[in-house]
Parts: structure tokens; sequence; C-alpha cells
């Protein structure tokens, strides 16, 4: 069966009424052309609203990578592991942390890592420090750089992972809210001497 041509319908037009344009090219009625004159006044912008923009275009300039949600596997073996745990434990002393705490996780089923190291600080300043420490004396002893760090921003529980060994550096307070030797209880906890 053959269609039957359409008949284009008459758009009668105003004199005051001007067309607006589609994406065709074919222009509708009832819109009306952006001046030229209009596009001049801009609202000042203010110095804050100046630096916040030049913030906003550093931060979306940066080179973001897509993140798989998996995370790497390290050919390591056990004597490297562990000599990562005591460069990690050693970077703690050094600051002065407290209550060192490590977790052996290699016996638990879908553990993130072999090893948490934790500890605990007595303020926001302190945390920071340890967390700083742990990254040097781990770089002088093993040549290892951290994977990943999260938590500089506010300085309560500041995380540094090596993928086998991640520490954990906790203000006080917060190691107490979050618990996570009780989050882990089936794994072979120690205390290396302070």
């Amino acid at each position: 069966m053959a269609k039957k041509p359409v008949a284009k319908r008459q758009v009668k037009k105003t004199p005051g009424q001007t067309r607006k344009k589609t994406v065709a090219g074919k222009s509708k009625p009832g819109a009306k052309k952006a001046s030229s004159k209009n596009s001049g006044n801009k609202k000042a912008l203010s110095e804050k609203e100046r630096e916040l923009r030049a913030a906003n275009l550093i931060a979306n300039s940066e080179r973001k990578t897509k993140s798989t949600g998996k995370r790497p596997k390290k050919n390591a073996t056990g004597k490297q592991t562990l000599s990562l745990v005591e460069a990690v434990v050693e970077g703690i002393r050094e600051k002065k942390g407290r209550n060192i705490t490590v977790l052996n996780l290699k016996d638990i089923d879908n553990r993130v890592t072999d090893f948490f190291v934790i500890a605990d600080a007595e303020s926001s300043i302190h945390v920071n420090s340890i967390a700083d420490g742990v990254e040097e004396t781990v770089i002088k002893l093993t040549g290892e750089k951290p994977y990943h760090s999260e938590g500089k921003q506010n300085n309560e529980w500041i995380l540094v992972d090596y993928i086998n060994v991640v520490a954990h550096i906790f203000r006080r307070d917060m190691r107490e809210h979050y618990n996570i030797e009780g989050l882990w209880g089936d794994a072979e906890i120690t205390h290396p001497g302070d």
C-alpha cells in the first residue's frame, strides 16, 4: 500500500511575531531572535566568585582515572609483606603512636588485605604526623610508596594503603567509635611492644 502525501499546514504570521529556529534549521512561530545588545549585560563577578570559578577549573582539569572497582593484587612474598608490616609499625613508633595493634587477616575469606596495622593518636595534628611518618619510614626502609591514602582532610582517621598491608591511624575517640578490631574479630591479633 502506498502512503498518501500529507499536506503541509500553513502557519499564519502576525505582524509582531518572529520565528524560532529548530534543530533542522526551520523556524517555529512565536520565537524571538536573541539580541546582540543583551549579550553584553553580564553581571560583574565578585572576587570570591572569581576565586571559586578558578578553583573549580583547576579541580575539573585534573586527569580523572576510572576505577575498575577491583583492588589490585600485589605479588609479594610473605617475608616482604612482614617487612612492610614492621616498617609501618616502626613509622608509627617514631611518631609516638599509641596502642599499636596488628591484625593478621590471611586466614579470613573475602579479606581486603593481608594485614591491618592500627594505632591511635592524641589529636588530629598527631594523626596527620603519624601518617606522614609511616609513609616516610616505609619509603626509607622498603622503598614502597602507598597505593592509596585518604582521610587527610579531617585528620580523624587516616588510612594508608599498601595493598597487602593497610595502616589505620585514628584519633583515640574515633578508634573506639569504629572498633576495627571488633569488626575483624576472627583475625589473629598481636600487639607489638610499645
